[in-house]
């Protein structure tokens, strides 16, 4: 939350600023196990963005009505959309620090902005060409996936404007694993009326945020440290198809340690997930596997959890988290194929 300097909370700005670029520079990014992403040609670079900004200066806008100091907010919008083709670099988080920097050369008496923006997915289409089909690379489809986004706070210091939060993320995925999931050992008492399940279809709605240890890294992008959230995203999938998980609170450790250890350049990672699991209408049959399931009902179990590298070194010690259970079957990789019978 932006504040002034004597503490009190003093923002405006502008909100769904759509921004959609064309032929940004295309992104490549370091090869991981377990995942195809190699990067993103950027051919559409669209953002949803969020611009808000604070000084001392507009105090006397909220207390007085003096617009003095005010830049309007339908300048802001201007401002971000005409400078969206300046921007020469490839990634979401390089995009909103370089309009924060301008933004602040441009307005001196603005001492703080945060800038949030969401990635607008869109994926490419396939025509029949000479070699079969490929990429048509002019055809694109609006995704209503998941999507990548950044959240930055840019400040005035005596060294200059520096970064003084930022966050990248991973929203809206959602994933449904069939079988190999569980939830049983909660407590009993009066007020329990949920069975014990013991294979499931497990349906999560997440969403992850990490931060990094030097920000550079996510700015620069020819670095190779940046880390991008189609790689997030398929560490999760990869993550979820390998373990049987007694909870769903287990399950989002484990994608947390897979992350850590796979981007060390990060610092910090925080999970929102949400409990959607399918209700039972008819049981899986014991041979076929088939069932019939339909929408949970409100209201939904939540869970969150952030995670650091001390995380992931206290793991490797044989060290359990700070409140974690141990299990007979958590974090074990499922035997065979995915659903076997825990």
């Amino acid at each position: 939350m932006m504040k002034t300097s004597s503490g009190r909370t003093l923002y405006y700005g502008k909100g769904d600023v759509m921004a959609y670029r064309t032929y940004a520079k295309p992104l490549t990014v370091s090869a991981i196990p377990e995942s195809a992403h190699r990067g993103d040609s950027n051919v559409i670079f669209a953002h949803h963005i969020t611009f808000a900004v604070s000084s001392d200066l507009l105090l006397g806008s909220f207390i007085e009505g003096d617009n003095t100091w005010v830049v309007a907010t339908d300048s802001m919008k201007n401002f971000i959309l005409r400078h969206a083709g300046d921007y020469e670099d490839a990634t979401t988080e390089g995009f909103i620090a370089y309009l924060g920097r301008r933004f602040l050369e441009k307005y001196t008496h603005i001492t703080t902005v945060e800038i949030a923006a969401d990635r607008i997915p869109y994926e490419p289409l396939q025509v029949n060409g000479e070699a079969g089909f490929e990429d048509s690379g002019l055809v694109y489809r609006r995704s209503h996936n998941e999507h990548a986004g950044a959240k930055l706070e840019l400040a005035r210091s005596n060294r200059g404007v520096q970064i003084t939060e930022g966050w990248s993320s991973l929203s809206d995925l959602q994933l449904i694993k069939v079988s190999g999931s569980s939830f049983f050992g909660f407590i009993r008492d009066e007020y329990t009326t949920l069975p014990d399940s013991y294979d499931r279809p497990l349906f999560v709605f997440l969403n992850i945020h990490w931060r990094y240890t030097h920000i550079d890294d996510a700015l620069d992008a020819g670095e190779g440290r940046y880390v991008s959230a189609a790689q997030v995203r398929d560490i999760a999938h990869h993550v979820f198809h390998e373990y049987k998980t007694p909870s769903i609170q287990y399950l989002i450790v484990q994608i947390g340690l897979r992350l850590l250890k796979r981007f060390p350049q990060l610092a910090e990672i925080r999970f929102e997930s949400n409990n959607r699991t399918w209700e039972t209408v008819v049981e899986p049959d014991p041979q076929s596997k088939a069932g019939v399931f339909t929408e949970a009902r409100p209201p939904f179990g939540f869970q969150g959890f952030s995670m650091t590298q001390e995380d992931l070194a206290d793991e490797g010690e044989g060290k359990a988290l700070p409140g974690g259970e141990e299990d007979g079957t958590a974090g074990r990789p499922a035997d065979g194929a995915v659903g076997t019978e825990e």
